[in-house]
């Protein structure tokens, strides 16, 4: 069982920045990939991006060239440094863990621990 921590989400202006920070505990398998979905209102949760224990990365289309992933395989925590913030990036933030080395496909969700999520608000 492996439990996740987010922190990092709250207010923001149009065109700011915001960085959230996911750490997990428990029973942590050396391969793995960790990352982000979000839920917007209304909306299904979605594939923001996530990371392979190896590095590889996958963006949403939506985010690219704005958000970047990293993680800190010696803590177990993976990050998401989000820029040039837009009102529709304004979503509740869950921080995501699974097994293996595959890039989840963004269909559809992965078997694995969920956060319990982090607000982001992006408004004037």
């Amino acid at each position: 069982q492996v439990q996740l921590v987010e922190s990092g989400g709250g207010l923001v202006q149009p065109g700011g920045s915001l960085k959230l920070s996911c750490a997990a505990s428990g029973t942590i398998f050396s391969i793995n990939v960790m990352g982000w979905y979000r839920q917007a209102p209304g909306k299904q949760r979605d594939l923001v991006a996530v990371i392979t224990s190896g590095g590889r990365t996958n963006y949403a289309d939506s985010v690219k060239g704005r958000f970047t992933i990293s993680r800190d395989n010696g803590k177990n925590t993976v990050y998401l440094q989000m820029n040039s913030l837009k009102p529709e990036d304004t979503a509740v933030y869950y921080c995501m863990f699974t097994i293996g080395d595959s890039i989840p496909s963004p269909s559809r969700e992965p078997l694995g621990s969920w956060g319990q999520g982090t607000q982001v608000t992006v408004s004037s």
